[in-house]
């Protein structure tokens, strides 16, 4: 297995900053649905240990996905975000559904949710493509 330790770093960054972004983007949203599923409203800026656990917890994601996507000898963007979407409809689709289903989830929250997962491993895809 060749897991690019560069693409590892930049991916957990642009990660990072792409959810960042994506939930202030979704803000209102997102506070619409915690209300409505009688979930706290968490406003403010996090912690910096939040934040920290944050980047560790993206540069785990990439260097798995990188790991899977050089065991499958997948190279080029194209194929990779084939495979992105795959492990997001195995992953994150089938959790979410099923916290949806069985444990009461708010489908709109799990939305929003999904989508942020769906925009990391599209972007861990094409970083990890295209930095080699």
């Amino acid at each position: 297995m060749n897991v690019n330790v560069l693409a590892v770093a930049v991916g957990a960054v642009v990660l990072f900053v792409l959810s960042t972004a994506y939930y202030v983007a979704l803000t209102a949203q997102l506070e619409a649905a915690r209300a409505a599923a009688s979930e706290p409203t968490r406003a403010g800026r996090p912690a910096p240990w939040k934040m920290a656990l944050e980047i560790v917890r993206n540069v785990v994601l990439v260097a798995v996905v990188a790991g899977i996507l050089s065991l499958a000898g997948v190279r080029d963007a194209g194929p990779a975000i084939v495979v992105a979407l795959a492990l997001w409809v195995a992953f994150p689709g089938v959790l979410w559904t099923g916290a949806v289903l069985w444990e009461g989830a708010s489908p709109r929250l799990a939305a929003i949710h999904a989508g942020d997962w769906l925009l990391k491993l599209i972007a861990i895809a094409l970083v990890v493509s295209l930095i080699r």
